[in-house]
Order: C-alpha cells, then sequence, then structure tokens
C-alpha cells in the first residue's frame, strides 16, 4: 500500500491557510482528495461551495464556520458535515492555529463567487 507523508507533501498557501495535498491524483488517490489543513489565527475564509460533500476532521484548535444558513463550532475529534453545493466559509476566531484534514472526491469543482474551478492542492 502506498504511502503519502505530509513532510513530503506539497504545500499550497491561500490567505491565512495552509493546503498540504496527502491522498489526491497526483499522490496515487484515484477517488478521493485528502489534505491537511492549517488555519492562522484570526483567518476567515470566503464563503464556497464544492459539487460534492466534504467533511473536514478537525485535530487541534477551534473552526468556526458558516455552513448555509447555519452557525456551528468544532474542535479536536469533531468531524464537520459540508453538504453538496453548500455555500460554507470556514474561520479561527482563536488565538492557535486549528489543524484539520479536509476529505472530499477527487476532481471535484469548487465555486468562490462567479468563478468555479479545481483547487490545486486537490490535485
Amino acid at each position: 500500500m502506498p504511502v503519502a507523508t505530509l513532510s513530503e507533501a506539497p504545500e499550497f498557501v491561500l490567505g491565512d491557510a495552509v493546503f498540504r495535498s496527502l491522498a489526491v491524483p497526483s499522490r496515487g488517490s484515484t477517488q478521493l482528495a485528502v489534505w491537511a489543513l492549517e488555519l492562522a489565527p484570526g483567518m476567515t475564509g470566503d464563503a464556497h461551495s464544492l459539487d460534492c460533500e466534504e467533511v473536514l476532521v478537525i485535530h487541534s484548535g477551534r473552526i468556526s464556520a458558516t455552513i448555509g444558513m447555519q452557525e456551528i463550532q468544532a474542535g479536536p475529534g469533531d468531524a464537520v458535515i459540508v453538504p453538496m453545493q453548500t455555500s460554507f466559509a470556514l474561520r479561527n476566531a482563536g488565538s492557535e492555529a486549528a489543524h484539520a484534514t479536509a476529505i472530499t472526491s477527487a476532481g471535484f469543482l469548487a465555486t468562490v463567487g462567479d468563478r468555479t474551478m479545481t483547487p490545486p492542492w486537490s490535485l
């Protein structure tokens, strides 16, 4: 079984968020896209949606989010489930970095405003 190590993962920075590609097509995964996510203290992400479900498993810190019309809080051990075609925005209002693992389908499309694309950390 292949191993895609975090230490060798490509890193992408978007504002105050860092994405590290783990199990993505370029690293051997054919059906899933999995990446490590780090949100800096005070970070607020842009609202976006995906054409498939996404699950975020929180490892450390706390993440707040608006998912559709619902406000949520999640901490270590929690799984945040974002339904397909649902607008969501992540925040880290805490004083420490938040770390999570994101899991979704390979080849998904993300929509931010009027722009639709496949994020580079998922390829």
